[in-house]
């Protein structure tokens, strides 16, 4: 088992997740004013970030497949002049959707559009109707996860101006500059979206910086922390340089009535796993995980429609010391 001082050694952080685009009563013309006021205030509220996800089509589990989706990168540069804090980023994008060397410079693009405050979050992809939608092939997972290996080792390099010449099965480039380099030191950080056991952490362990997790309980996010750390040792690198976040266990809410109509949102096997409550108690239901290494928790605007809930949100950063 991982003591927890082998977590990296890093305040607590929310990040604000912005999975969907639909507001009640709001015509599309007037959409990205919301986007911006929602960025704008969990800035304010001390969030570190602020992420988009990467689909053209919206998801299952948020919201019918027609509602409005706006490309990711296009929505980050704009909010990095709509902001000046918080970090930007999409969770995640697929690795399917673009080459990765002209990944590589859209996230470097924007790091230099938001003053040095890009993330990039990549993963696997997985929402096959988008793909068959929009002519992406879409390949079997190992295929998909031999590619995010690929990719990455690309955008690694890129980031550190190398003009690295790679002819993997999937990508080559060759020689391929990157200018202006990101402002970041060694190129924005990357988080790497995900926990399968058997490729994705390997891949985690090589090339992230950060980690996003489902909330699945504290015993299976420990048997995940520990494959990490063993997949580390084994390439030798330093666990505590990679950062471990998750979707929050927990949603806040202050009244009786918003407890339960949460409660009731919440899929019965997951429900274990979540706990329903105001600020205070929603602070102290993080402890565990915080005293476990955990860093970072997610939380999104399918929830946190209003800025009465998230002003709850701050309270519960405030209250465990972010």
């Amino acid at each position: 088992m991982i003591e927890k001082s082998a977590a990296p050694a890093t305040k607590p952080w929310f990040g604000f997740h912005m999975p969907r685009y639909t507001y009640p009563g709001i015509a599309p013309e007037r959409m990205f004013e919301h986007v911006v006021a929602q960025a704008q205030l969990a800035e304010e509220l001390g969030f570190r970030q602020v992420t988009v996800m990467d689909h053209l089509y919206q998801i299952d589990g948020v919201g019918a497949i027609d509602e409005p989706m706006l490309e990711a990168y296009s929505v980050l540069n704009a909010l990095a002049r709509e902001t000046k804090r918080v970090r930007l980023g999409t969770q995640v994008t697929g690795v399917t959707y673009r080459n990765p060397a002209l990944l590589a410079k859209m996230v470097t693009t924007l790091d230099l559009t938001s003053g040095g405050r890009a993330m990039m979050g990549i993963g696997a992809a997985w929402n096959e109707v988008e793909h068959d939608a929009f002519g992406y092939d879409f390949p079997a997972v190992k295929e998909r996860m031999d590619r995010l290996d690929e990719a990455l080792t690309i955008i690694r390099a890129m980031f550190a101006d190398s003009r690295p010449t790679v002819a993997g099965n999937h990508y080559r480039v060759n020689e391929v500059i990157n200018m202006p380099i990101p402002l970041q030191p060694d190129g924005p950080p990357i988080l790497v979206g995900g926990g399968g056991e058997q490729r994705t952490l390997r891949i985690a362990a090589k090339h992230a910086d950060i980690v996003h997790w489902f909330p699945l309980g504290l015993e299976v996010l420990a048997h995940k922390t520990d494959l990490l750390a063993r997949y580390c040792a084994e390439i030798g690198r330093d666990f505590a340089s990679i950062e471990r976040s998750i979707g929050a266990p927990v949603i806040v809410a202050t009244t009786a009535a918003d407890q339960e109509a949460q409660l009731a949102r919440i899929m019965p096997e997951r429900r274990a796993h979540i706990t329903v409550a105001p600020p205070q108690q929603a602070a102290d239901a993080l402890k565990p995980y915080l005293d476990a290494g955990f860093t970072g928790f997610t939380f999104g605007n399918t929830t946190y429609r209003t800025p009465e809930s998230m002003h709850a949100l701050g309270e519960t950063l405030r209250l465990i010391g972010g």
